[in-house]
């Protein structure tokens, strides 16, 4: 069992590649989180859980990550990633993610929208969101990533 998570960041960056994965690997190489292994959680912030934008995760670490991707080969298509980390100081967070064929603008609003709701449904008062989103516009194959990597 892994031991539970006292550090995150919010990421998110886009990338072309030859393939669909190359376009994923080079997205996850520009959002700090390229060199890890990633094990995809749902969406739940440890209670207690500190931001740390400038974390630098070990290379090869099997890291706790919730996020949000899209791949496209349309060229000229507009794709985006966006994450919300939901804060409320004494309790737990809540982490949505959301990806589609929109502009970053309307990936921050959705995916805004989803942390709001989320605290509605729980009953537990939002006191701040931190978002990260990117917009691609693809040429080949592009892939849009948006990610909240969870740290020890």
């Amino acid at each position: 069992m892994l031991p539970l998570p006292k550090k995150y960041f919010v990421t998110a960056a886009a990338s072309e590649g030859e393939t669909s994965l190359t376009a994923f690997d080079g997205a996850l190489l520009k959002a700090r989180v390229g060199n890890t292994n990633l094990l995809r959680v749902s969406s739940i912030l440890p209670p207690g859980c500190q931001f740390e934008p400038d974390l630098v995760i070990p290379p090869g670490s099997l890291l706790p990550i919730a996020y949000g991707s899209i791949t496209s080969s349309e060229k000229g298509a507009i794709i985006s990633a966006a994450v919300g980390v939901g804060i409320k100081s004494d309790s737990f967070g809540v982490i949505m993610e959301f990806s589609g064929n929109c502009s970053k603008k309307e990936a921050e609003a959705q995916v805004t929208k989803m942390v709001e709701e989320a605290f509605r449904i729980r009953g537990i008062e939002l006191e701040e969101v931190k978002v990260a989103a990117c917009e691609h516009l693809v040429e080949n194959i592009g892939c849009a990533f948006a990610a909240v990597p969870l740290w020890y």
